[in-house]
């Protein structure tokens, strides 16, 4: 046997290292990805902070937070959103035109989300709000929130006499 070629043992050991290699190569990279986002635009896997083991009734505190960060599905799937509370402490999230966004048939599939506020991450289960007085007082809240926590130029508030438009969705936050 010339000294280029190797054994099937050997083959076979070098196969096992470079796969070894790659799979902690992408753990690595996933939970890099994980820690660092959800940023901006981009999505991000799993939401790492300590997990409240407390059920929370009053959410008004998430009004001191710009972004709330969902993590949606069995692969997770985490982003960043809008996210508000009411006078009352009920706890929201919104989007326009939610029907064409991947994350919001995941939650109408299955509503078990986990939600990071700060470092603090809880879950929660997300429900479709679908009353419109309801539907009204989260986008009340939204407007409220934004005109503290929104980025003019790039994200201007909306004027604090806004009406919901019909395409925008809520979904209503709640412990588990």
């Amino acid at each position: 046997m010339s000294e280029g070629q190797r054994t099937p043992i050997e083959r076979r050991k070098l196969g096992a290292m470079l796969g070894a290699t790659a799979v902690v190569l992408v753990t690595v990279g996933w939970i890099g990805w994980s820690a660092t986002c959800p940023c901006d635009r981009t999505p991000g896997g799993w939401l790492f902070g300590s997990v409240s083991a407390e059920a929370v009734h009053d959410w008004s505190f998430a009004n001191d937070v710009p972004l709330c960060q969902i993590q949606v599905g069995r692969i997770p799937y985490s982003i960043n959103l809008n996210c508000m509370a009411t006078p009352a402490g009920a706890l929201y999230l919104s989007c326009s035109v939610c029907s064409t966004k991947n994350w919001s048939g995941v939650v109408l599939e299955n509503g078990n989300v986990r939600l990071r506020l700060a470092d603090t991450v809880y879950p929660v289960t997300a429900t479709r709000v679908l009353d419109s007085g309801e539907l009204d007082r989260a986008w009340s809240a939204r407007v409220a929130k934004l005109q503290v926590h929104a980025e003019p130029p790039i994200n201007p508030p909306p004027p604090p006499d806004a009406e919901r438009p019909d395409h925008w969705w809520s979904f209503r936050l709640e412990s588990r």
